[in-house]
């Protein structure tokens, strides 16, 4: 009997699985770096000679840096170290290990590293020192780690209290803003909400992408054309679910109808709008954000 090709089929698949492994750790590694050197660069050229705060744990510690004179490195490693304890509690060993290589390199980073001061503008150091920390982060985000503990308390807080994560976060940027405009100046603390506004924004588009989906549902008697149209002229995935109609202008409807469901990004929702609008004047639709999307026809496929 010849002997079973499975054992070659696995020493041969090894090979790729450890290919593709240390790419993705390549990959994570380089966010890392990229997100440490853009939020060191936002920090030390633009608010740290400028004195201006930002929101979470990065704002607790320039607090505590201006009032004890210890150096920022000291206080971002010192106030994140409980956070990265409860990441790994909650999200295992390897995103710990990447939040406090991230962190500690962020530390590292503000003690060896010297930018120029390139404005003093108070407008402008607020919108581009929180452009430059909000990438930092969110790039560090996208390579499985983080340079800000605030969102690991908020998601363990969230799971034991009646608070949302947002909720939590809100409130601890309040309670910072207001320490900042009593104890410094209010002129401070709003160019400070400035900042962390354009930093949350930052990390928003950073993490998200320029592709950021949105599912849309689309519910016509045309619902078969416009499947079509979707798969056969814009290269859209759909899914078709069976439904039936609830109550309408003429009363109870209930006979059967196709619902039709695709996931597009937020530059093409106009497209598909004005394609569904054209085939059914009065097809009803529903767009909502989708905050991630993975296999299936998420991409646009290629017409021929």
């Amino acid at each position: 009997m010849p002997d079973s090709p499975a054992p070659l089929t696995s020493a041969a698949a090894a090979p790729s699985l450890a290919r593709r492994w240390g790419r993705r750790q390549l990959g994570s590694a380089l966010y890392l770096l990229a997100g440490v050197l853009a939020a060191a660069l936002g920090l030390n050229a633009f608010l740290l000679p400028n004195e201006f705060f930002d929101g979470g744990v990065t704002g607790l510690s320039l607090l505590a840096s201006r009032f004890t004179g210890v150096p920022l490195s000291v206080f971002l490693l010192a106030l994140n170290l409980p956070f990265i304890w409860l990441g790994y509690r909650q999200l295992g060993r390897g995103f710990a290990w990447r939040a406090l290589l991230a962190i500690g390199a962020l530390a590292g980073a503000l003690l060896v590293l010297h930018f120029p001061v390139i404005t003093h503008d108070k407008l402008l150091i607020a919108v581009f020192g929180g452009f430059f920390l909000g990438a930092g982060i969110g790039l560090a985000m996208r390579g499985g780690g983080v340079l800000d503990g605030t969102e690991i308390l908020a998601v363990y807080l969230s799971r034991r209290a009646s608070l949302s994560v947002g909720d939590f976060v809100l409130l601890l940027n309040i309670g910072i803003f207001l320490i900042v405009g009593l104890t410094v100046s209010w002129e401070t603390a709003l160019y400070s909400i400035l900042t962390y506004l354009s930093a949350a924004k930052t990390i928003e588009f950073v993490v998200n992408g320029i592709e950021e989906y949105t599912g849309v549902t689309i519910i016509s008697e045309q619902s078969d054309e416009i499947r079509r149209t979707l798969t056969e002229r814009l290269g859209r995935g759909v899914k078709v679910y069976a439904g039936h109609r609830g109550y309408g202008s003429q009363g109870e409807q209930p006979e059967p109808i196709d619902i039709v469901f695709t996931v597009v990004t937020r530059l093409e929702v106009s497209q598909v709008t004005e394609e569904v609008k054209r085939l059914d004047p009065r097809a009803f639709l529903i767009t909502h954000s989708v905050s991630d999307a993975k296999g299936g026809m998420v991409k646009k496929r290629a017409l021929h």
